[in-house]
């Protein structure tokens, strides 16, 4: 049914499908009618192609059988093509079309291409249809490429088990396009000099890259505003970032024998560090060295992510990249408030701060060795620039109730403090008030917030990983941390 159907779809004749895939003969008045009938169909040209080329590959091509006005819009349009090989047990996708029609609607369709994704397939298969697809007519002028290999994580070493070879063909849209999000795939050594003039957003999931070869692939996009990484392991070297335009970084790391290292040597633009489905496992360090701008940072979990700048510059004595910052996302279980206090430290100039609590399982517990806050030593940003605390998941045991109690007592310009909660009652409002000695708050005039917790899913958080307009991302990212 489904083969039938695209293949009307991508080349149809003189006979048309209705919605039950049944063939019927063109009507040559009835289009008239119903034309005059149908004011969509009356709209320019220019119109009914932009809506078209919004539109799943699926319903793009049905559009062929509305009537004559709009049989020939479809090949006019740029092409929005979504591939996905169908793996077993897995039923086929609504909006996606499968494997064995791609090359024919690519021949069909004159290009140039808006948008292709191709995903669900193994390392291996189809690689001499992936070669005629990229040296197509259709794809030459390609925007936006999302090209993802299933593959299964190891989880001894977090790498991809068998990951497929990029294709060096789909480096031939180079020069156009915009968007990029390549998963499951290897870079190999021997990797031509490439070029991405107007490149923005950047994806690289599951990827395996020699470290020289990522900085030289981040050196071609001269257009780059937001790069997100997951589970990038650089084969050799380390993962180093220097980019004049970059304004966005995500970085994931999956657990695993071998820690992550990311070093951003020279992001003059950078304004958030995004550091989403932080595990309490994963052995993170990312070195700044020059991000002059960075005002946001986090979630992280301050006693396992390690935060460093360049030599010679201690967290303490505040690197200037860390005196930008005016928005932290902090995980914490609640168990750890001094270790908590010590990383405001790192933080003078901090407005706005997020503290995630995550379950007890994932206790973290202050050390010993930990300075104890001390009053005659205040910490700055408590003093003199946080306006705004905000609490998420909040349970209200006895340890979150305490951490939370000191910033009520010790914020001394905070205008609201917010709690989030998931079983929340407004009757238990006056007794946490009461628990966190809200009448001796150091603030006068701060707002103490109580409100049910937003419920999103994750791909509501993960659009806000590339999306700049969005000022704070935090506000949705209760999904950013794994339960």
């Amino acid at each position: 049914m489904e083969k039938t159907e695209v293949a009307a779809v991508a080349a149809p004749g003189p006979e048309r499908l209705d919605s039950d895939g049944n063939a019927w003969k063109q009507a040559g008045s009835s289009d008239c009618d119903e034309a005059d009938s149908d004011l969509i169909s009356k709209l320019p040209d220019d119109m009914l192609s932009a809506i078209i080329s919004l539109l799943p590959t699926k319903d793009a091509g049905r559009t062929q059988v509305l009537s004559r006005r709009w049989r020939p819009l479809w090949r006019s349009v740029p092409l929005n093509l979504d591939a996905r090989a169908k793996l077993p047990g897995s039923p086929a996708h609504p909006h996606t079309v499968p494997v064995s029609a791609v090359s024919k609607i690519i021949s069909q369709h004159p290009g140039p291409a808006r948008r292709f994704s191709f995903s669900g397939f193994h390392a291996g298969e189809f690689d001499a249809e992936v070669e005629s697809w990229f040296h197509s007519r259709a794809l030459t002028k390609l925007e936006e490429l999302h090209l993802c290999c299933h593959t299964r994580i190891n989880s001894s070493s977090g790498l991809p088990e068998q990951s497929q070879r990029l294709p060096l063909s789909a480096l031939r849209s180079a020069s156009t396009l915009l968007v990029a999000r390549i998963s499951g795939c290897y870079f190999p050594n021997d990797m031509p000099s490439m070029n991405f003039p107007v490149l923005t957003q950047l994806s690289l999931i599951y990827v395996s890259i020699p470290g020289d070869v990522f900085h030289g692939l981040l050196s071609s996009c001269h257009a780059l505003e937001s790069l997100y990484m997951s589970g990038v392991c650089a084969t050799t070297g380390r993962l180093r970032v220097s980019s004049p335009t970059v304004r966005s970084i995500a970085f994931h790391h999956w657990p695993s024998e071998k820690a992550a290292q990311l070093v951003i040597e020279d992001a003059p633009h950078l304004v958030r560090l995004l550091i989403p489905y932080a595990s309490q496992d994963g052995c993170v360090t990312i070195r700044v060295i020059r991000a002059p701008k960075l005002k946001i940072l986090g979630p992280f979990l301050p006693v396992l992510s390690k935060l460093l700048v360049s030599q010679g510059i201690s967290p303490v004595s505040s690197a200037n990249w860390m005196r930008s910052v005016k928005v932290l996302a902090l995980r914490s279980s609640g168990y750890a408030l001094h270790t908590v206090l010590n990383i405001l430290r790192w933080f003078p100039s901090l407005e706005k701060l997020y503290v995630i609590f995550h379950p007890h399982r994932y206790l973290e517990m202050d050390k010993e060795d930990d300075p104890q806050y001390d009053p005659l030593h205040p910490i700055e940003c408590l003093q003199t620039h946080l306006k705004i605390v905000i609490f998420k998941l909040f349970v209200g045991h006895e340890k979150q109730v305490n951490f939370a109690r000191f910033f009520v007592l010790n914020a001394k310009v905070v205008n609201r403090i917010e709690f989030e909660l998931f079983d929340y009652k407004s009757e238990s409002v006056a007794y946490q008030h009461q628990l966190l000695q809200v009448e001796n708050r150091a603030s006068r005039g701060a707002q103490i917030q109580f409100r049910s917790q937003p419920v999103r899913s994750d791909l509501d958080a993960h659009k806000h990983i590339h999306d700049l307009s969005v000022a704070d991302p935090f506000r949705h990212c209760q999904n950013w941390v794994r339960a």
